[in-house]
């Protein structure tokens, strides 16, 4: 089975992107950053299970994955982040 010249080119970049994003998962300091980056490597990999003809394995990567678990790690994040400021303590 011969694979076409796109289908590879296609496949090479969204690997690239799945390689890249995942790393910048780990090495990004800035949790919500790390959290957007998470995203585009579920969604590439949906992406992946596209160009194997599984659509549904794609349509269940992002419907669970990226609809829910990120969105869930992204309302976690929201709600643990602080403000980054002058303190404002009160001395007794």
């Amino acid at each position: 089975m011969a694979v076409a010249p796109y289908e590879m080119l296609a496949f090479l970049l969204f690997a690239l992107v799945t390689v890249g994003a995942s790393l910048g998962v780990v090495l990004v300091r800035d949790v919500w950053h790390s959290a957007l980056m998470l995203g585009v490597a579920l969604l590439s990999v949906a992406i992946h299970y596209v160009l194997l003809r599984a659509a549904f394995l794609a349509a269940m990567q992002v419907l669970v994955y990226v609809g829910g678990v990120l969105i869930l790690i992204t309302f976690a994040v929201m709600l643990v982040r602080r403000e980054s400021g002058p303190e404002t303590e009160v001395a007794p």
